[in-house]
């Protein structure tokens, strides 16, 4: 009886080609899936630090305007209760001047505009500084000439002797709350892609064995078993190997009886 020699390239099963995600390759999938985990998880951060930190840092424009217009009342108490109209037109021309701001000026209880750091006073300011009750503090968004403003009003000692109106404006305000939301999304998005570059050279490390013993388990295919299989390792990747290196060992003896006389 002739010797034949067995190779394992004459059972070829047909495989279909597969697309999309399934077509993919091992290395292809766990770096999409790592990647769009971290990229999902960094846009969810951002929106979250971006909605929490505009809120934070409008809350301290309105504590900050605040603040001045507090200021004023308590600088102007002394010159309107003493009618001294040059003391107090240098006080609001020196809190008009201020880094961010708009305007200032005082109403006195009848709603009259008594001092002011604006000339000519505004027809919008003028059209709303009759409304509300001038001893409660309010805020509000404005126009002044066609530039959006928010303003602060306080009472002047508790509404007795008027109210002070201070406003910022919202083009500065905005501008500053923009340059530091976009330095924290500028940090978080080097940190997402730092994240991403991570993750793919975690993949690469992590799928390198298996793509070994792929190209072992070709070999083996093709009829090629005196090479062992020589991988040590104690997670799944190493019980991969040892199982395979049985069954290089396995296929080997039964060719060696086979081709026996």
């Amino acid at each position: 009886m002739p010797q034949e020699s067995i190779s394992l390239e004459s059972s070829k099963v047909a495989t279909p080609a597969a697309l999309g995600w399934q077509g993919s390759s091992l290395r292809w999938k766990l770096g999409a899936a790592f990647g769009g985990l971290i990229l999902f998880l960094g846009i969810s951060v951002i929106g979250i630090v971006y909605y929490l930190t505009g809120n934070a840092l409008q809350r301290q424009v309105d504590l900050r305007a605040a603040a001045i217009a507090t200021n004023l009342s308590d600088a102007a108490a002394g010159h309107v209760s003493r009618k001294n109209a040059l003391e107090l037109d240098a006080l609001i021309a020196k809190y008009g001047r201020l880094d961010g701001v708009a305007y200032a000026y005082i109403q006195d209880p009848k709603s009259e505009v008594i001092a002011t750091s604006i000339q000519p006073f505004p027809v919008e300011l003028k059209e709303a500084t009759g409304r509300g009750d001038q001893r409660i503090s309010n805020s509000r968004t404005t126009s002044v000439r066609g530039k959006s403003i928010y303003e602060t009003r306080v009472p002047l000692l508790d509404g007795q002797l008027g109210a002070v109106h201070v406003g910022l404006w919202a083009e500065t305000i905005q501008q500053d709350v923009r340059g530091t939301l976009l330095t924290i999304v500028g940090l978080i998005g080097i940190c997402l892609a730092t994240g991403v570059a991570i993750a793919i050279m975690i993949t690469t490390k992590t799928i390198r064995p298996v793509l070994e013993l792929k190209s072992i388990a070709d070999e083996i295919s093709r009829g090629h078993l005196d090479t062992p299989v020589s991988f040590q390792s104690n997670d799944e990747v190493g019980e991969l190997a040892r199982s395979l290196e049985r069954m290089r060992a396995s296929l080997k003896a039964a060719m060696t009886r086979l081709n026996k006389p």
